[in-house]
């Protein structure tokens, strides 16, 4: 008797520690699931965030290019709400804020009392600041960072390559003329946010 119960005890230990053994290893690969499923989703965040700087600052690089040298009939005030959907978030909450309030007071200042003295290429940066103080949250918060916003994105970028492929007369001009390179780099690098944003929003 003390003999039988002796061995169900021991096979009573045995099942309990398969089980607990099954039970660490469930852990185990619940754990490496996570962390690989972590590093992926920070890695698709991380691309994200850098290619909203290279877009925003893109199209930063044009609107300077378009008030020295890149003079066309091309509408890059089209610039000003592509910059507002892809100005990382750092800093558009800084600009939303009182620093982005201030600059647009002492901007619509200078505007209306001393308008010789308001220097034409601050026109565009002074709409741009404007714009994000006074969008409503709609276009600021839900639009901004939605796909819609993504999408106009889009449709910006390739109309302004298609109207700078025309005024340049051909795509192999738009790449051969005098500042034409870094015009058209400019251009096509305004995609790389809107079609990545696109493509992790499809995975």
């Amino acid at each position: 008797m003390g003999k039988k119960s002796y061995l169900a005890m021991r096979r009573d230990q045995g099942m309990e520690s398969s089980l607990l053994a099954s039970d660490f290893q469930d852990l185990t690969n619940a754990a490496k699931k996570l962390a690989n499923h972590a590093v992926k989703l920070g890695g698709l965040g991380f691309g994200t965030t850098f290619l909203e700087w290279i877009a925003a600052f893109a199209a930063i690089y044009l609107l300077i290019l378009d008030r020295t040298n890149w003079k066309t009939n091309i509408l890059t005030g089209l610039l000003i709400p592509y910059i507002f959907f892809t100005l990382p978030s750092i800093l558009f909450s800084l600009l939303r804020g009182d620093v982005g309030k201030w600059i647009a007071f002492v901007a619509v200042i200078l505007r209306l009392f001393f308008p010789k003295r308001f220097p034409d290429w601050l026109e565009m940066p002074g709409a741009l600041i404007l714009l994000i103080v006074v969008a409503p949250s709609l276009f600021a918060s839900t639009i901004r960072n939605n796909w819609i916003g993504v999408v106009i994105c889009l449709a910006i970028a390739c109309y302004l390559l298609q109207e700078h492929i025309r005024a340049s007369g051909g795509f192999r001009n738009s790449f051969t003329k005098a500042h034409g390179i870094s015009n058209t780099v400019g251009i096509i690098l305004l995609f790389v946010y809107p079609v990545w944003a696109l493509l992790i929003g499809l995975l």
